[in-house]
């Protein structure tokens, strides 16, 4: 039963008076307009979990402001304390490590802050959304929430005065100077997209000759190579350098590239060899996974790199090679930190290698390459003796200088910021052991960090030793904690995308796979980076290796219930299973889920579960904080939850990979803040829900099937022109009747388009062809991806006048013969395309000279499976193919 009170009496009945005297803002409660990150230098916010709060409670207030309005005066108060603190708190981390009782101080206000964000998001949750009659003079609520505004109210009351105390802790172990010290920085530009080449490497010529040398000249036996030095040196990119030679490439039948790392099974290494071979075999034991490695090498010539391994006890070694076919040249590379391991596994001592620091120049080159990486490497004068005297404490290490050269890269180009970096070093390098000493400038560069970019960095200790951690998972997982902060003007997706770019350009992530254009997809970090970000998250409560008492997990085999019972405030749950890897979850622990009732962040993916997926996760809908959720590639999926409707604050659906799902349910279209929608190899799915273009929030729309005609209460093309907010879609059309005649224009509209995937694989009819043609994209568009396109001639949209701004073009599979005569433009219109691909188009016949003259800016071109081509200046272009680059000034 509900029933109507004037705001006043309401005021009397659940807290003290508001304040009239109190002006609301709608840009904060505060009047200040230096609250986000788009608006402040990043060394002026405040640490990670503060930060994050307060970027959400402006939000919270300037978005929801009728919502919080019972606890508007208390929300204010925590606001004002937590940004008066700022200037103290954007160096808490360093000095929180000399001083212990100021790390148990900041251990006490971050649990505080946590807090606080969970009474937030049940505020927003127990206030917004059933509440018709919150505005006007009347306001209509449900007695049963009189409780909770009164137990939120005093909590709130309690954890400001708590804050207030602790800010007077600081005071008296620090000083009231603390407080007040002065900003350091003005604005400076942030790098939205990667930097550096992450593929440049410096100095490391001669390693490389030296080993390619012992390989060719390698006799008939298995050659071991060992590679042997300390963390940071550079082992694994010299190996990596090895075996992607092209010379090395040619001269081996079989590569098998395995990381071994610290912990691992015998099992686990035989796999690993048999997907570098093709094979993802999962059920078989040891023996045969070993007869299986044997035949597919047996009278071939192979290589191996063991990268990293750590154990003394090789017995595992041992066994695998004997099974190992002999003779024919073949050679294992075997890299470690410790010269007894690589002994133990049967390297002789004239067959070690062992690098050596970065000379002087080398050093200098190489920081240079990455610092000034904007300007080609050139670097500013005035700089120089400063940059040079930052290389020197680092001793030669390149990973090091890379971290070090990425830190500059993205610090303002200043004396006096330089100067304050120098004098860090100065302090922090004080041991003369070089280990010490990369540790402690790893430790710097996280100092460093802008403080929503700590949040997201420590994602990365949930991930096991050497796991290839996709671009995606990551970004997806740090916009639904909210960790991407607001930035005037872009979408939560694109500032997604600039938080993992500012990572990499501090070369703090390793680049695994990249597309043509250089687009990474793929990362992972050095086992170095790794250790620290361990620390750094055991010691903020984000997460320990034992699982405990932390607001994160990664799903594991061995996870059980009891995990989850003693992380009661979890706030995300991810897999983090390694490639072709799959976890097999018990239904006991996925029931046990829905009792965390803080979680934000759900992602099974690539799960087998015990029983029906439907019926396991039944009751989902209890996760009402939930803002992501995936589900791709899981078993058996076959419809999504009933009760996931209730979620009404989901911002990210991944369902790919689910070949079993044969319909989305109608309630989709209801979520309104929905931002990534992804149901790309979906076979069974014939199309979408009605009413999509309702979702007005989309930003990524992946594996899009227009309902055909006939199917009245399937998605039709034409309500895309709804979706005005979309950045990248991903479109599959097989059918004419999938695009009405009043529909081809459904996408020239979208202006912020930005990426645009069309496949027509397993099309029907020529109908498609003629329907195709029609379907426009939107001029702005900046990289188009074409696949299994039936015709014979390109469309005629494709041309430079359609799309003047495209940058990067992807044409693959399909019947293409031909350009249309509107792909060459003109004398006064050219194409800006900068990266293109050809892949698997049997009939294609392009001259280069003649594509040349229409791509003036062409610098990447990847070519393979396109035998009629011709003089493209690419090795075997009619089979494996490979990449041309375009000859760029070197520094």
């Amino acid at each position: 039963m509900a029933f109507a009170i004037s705001k006043n009496e309401l005021k009397r009945l659940t807290r003290k008076k508001y304040s009239t005297q109190r002006s609301f803002h709608p840009s904060g409660l505060s009047n200040r307009k230096n609250l986000t990150c788009e608006q402040t230098n990043c060394k002026d916010m405040v640490d990670a979990v503060v930060s994050v709060f307060l970027d959400n409670l402006l939000k919270a207030l300037s978005e929801e402001s009728r919502v919080l309005v019972e606890f508007r005066d208390q929300f204010e108060k925590l606001q004002s304390e937590l940004i008066s603190m700022q200037s103290f708190l954007k160096d808490a981390d360093r000095l929180k490590r000399k001083k212990q009782v100021l790390r148990s101080i900041m251990v006490h206000l971050r649990e505080l802050i946590f807090e606080a964000e969970d009474i937030l998001a049940d505020c927003q949750l127990q206030l917004g959304d059933n509440d018709p009659f919150s505005t006007g003079w009347f306001m209509c609520i449900n007695p049963k929430k009189l409780p909770f505004q009164y137990q939120t109210g005093k909590r709130l009351k309690e954890i400001n005065e708590k804050i207030i105390e602790i800010k007077k802790d600081i005071v008296t172990y620090l000083g009231p100077s603390i407080l007040n010290q002065p900003d350091q920085n003005d604005l400076f530009p942030r790098w939205s997209s990667p930097v550096y080449d992450h593929t440049q490497v410096v100095g490391l010529e001669g390693d490389k000759r030296k080993i390619k040398d012992w390989v060719f000249n390698a006799d008939d036996g298995i050659l071991g190579i060992g590679v042997v030095g300390m963390g940071g040196l550079g082992k694994t990119t010299i190996a990596h350098e090895v075996y992607n030679d092209r010379e090395v490439e040619a001269h081996f039948e079989r590569r098998m590239w395995v990381s071994v790392s610290q912990t691992f099974t015998e099992e686990q290494i035989m796999r690993s060899m048999l997907r570098n071979l093709g094979d993802a075999s999962l059920g078989d034991d040891r023996g045969e996974l070993l007869r299986k490695i044997n035949q597919y090498l047996i009278g071939k010539r192979y290589l191996i790199v063991m990268d990293d391994v750590w154990s003394e006890d090789v017995a595992w070694w041992q066994r695998i090679l004997e099974g190992l076919p002999k003779g024919n040249g073949s050679t294992v590379i075997i890299t470690s930190r410790n010269e007894k391991v690589v002994r133990k596994m049967g390297v002789k001592e004239d067959k070690i290698h062992r690098p050596t620091c970065l000379s002087e120049s080398h050093s200098w080159l190489l920081f240079r390459k990455i610092a000034f990486a904007a300007s080609g490497g050139e670097c500013i004068p005035e700089l120089e003796n400063i940059g040079k005297e930052i290389v020197v404490k680092c001793k030669g290490l390149p990973l090091a200088i890379k971290v070090v050269g990425g830190m500059m890269l993205c610090k303002p180009h200043r004396y006096f910021d330089w100067k304050r970096i120098s004098d860090h070093f100065r302090n922090e390098l004080a041991e003369d052991d070089s280990e010490s000493g990369l540790r402690a400038t790893l430790q710097l560069s996280y100092d460093e960090l802008p403080s929503y970019l700590k949040s997201c960095f420590l994602c990365f200790s949930i991930f096991p030793e050497d796991c290839v951690i996709g671009k995606d998972q990551l970004v997806r997982w740090w916009i639904g904690e909210g960790f991407v902060p607001s930035r005037g003007g872009r979408s939560t997706t694109e500032a997604g995308e600039d938080c993992f770019s500012g990572l990499t350009n501090r070369c703090l992530i390793e680049v695994v796979d990249k597309t043509y254009n250089g687009t990474i997809y793929n990362c992972t970090i050095h086992d170095m980076v790794r250790d620290l970000v361990l620390k750094v998250a055991e010691d903020d409560a984000f997460y320990n290796e034992n699982g405990s008492s932390c607001r994160h997990l990664g799903i594991k085999n061995d996870l059980g219930p009891k995990h989850l019972i003693a992380n009661q405030k979890l706030r995300a749950l991810l897999s983090t299973n390694k490639t072709a890897e799959v976890n097999k979850v018990a239904s006991s622990m996925a029931k046990k889920v829905h009792e965390s009732r803080y979680l934000r962040v759900l992602d099974v993916s690539r799960s087998i579960f015990e029983a029906s997926l439907s019926g396991t996760l039944n009751q989902i809908g209890s996760l009402q904080h939930l803002t992501y959720l995936s589900l791709s590639n899981t078993h058996p999926l076959i419809q999504l939850p009933p009760s996931l409707e209730k979620i009404s604050h989901l911002q990210i659906l991944d369902v790919s990979y689910c070949q079993n799902l044969k319909m989305l349910p109608s309630y989709v279209v209801t979520f309104k803040k929905l931002k990534v929608l992804d149901v790309s190899h979906c076979g069974s799915l014939e199309f979408l829900p009605k009413g999509l273009g309702r979702l007005s929030n989309l930003e990524v729309l992946l594996g899009f099937r227009p309902a055909r005609s006939s199917k009245l209460e399937g998605c039709r093309i034409g309500e895309l022109r709804n979706l005005t907010k979309l950045r990248t879609l991903g479109l599959q059309i097989t059918r004419a009747d999938e695009i009405g005649d009043n529909e081809v224009n459904a996408l020239i509209n979208l202006q912020e388009l930005q990426y645009l995937s069309m496949s027509c694989f397993d099309n029907h009819g020529s109908d498609l062809i003629a329907k195709v043609d029609k379907l426009f994209p939107p001029q702005q568009l900046h990289e188009l991806c074409l696949k299994f396109y039936p015709g014979r001639m390109s469309p005629m949209w494709l041309n430079p006048v359609s799309l003047p701004f495209l940058k990067f073009l992807s044409i693959s599979s399909g019947d293409i013969a031909e350009m249309n005569q509107r792909f060459w433009g003109d004398d006064d219109t050219v194409w800006k395309i900068e990266a293109l691909m050809l892949e698997s188009l049997s009939n294609l016949a392009v001259e280069w000279s003649k594509l040349q003259q229409v791509t003036p800016s062409l610098r990447v071109v990847n070519v393979s499976w396109c035998p009629e081509l011709g003089s493209f200046p690419v090795d075997d272009f009619g089979f494996r193919g490979g990449v041309w680059k375009k000859e760029e000034h070197k520094n």
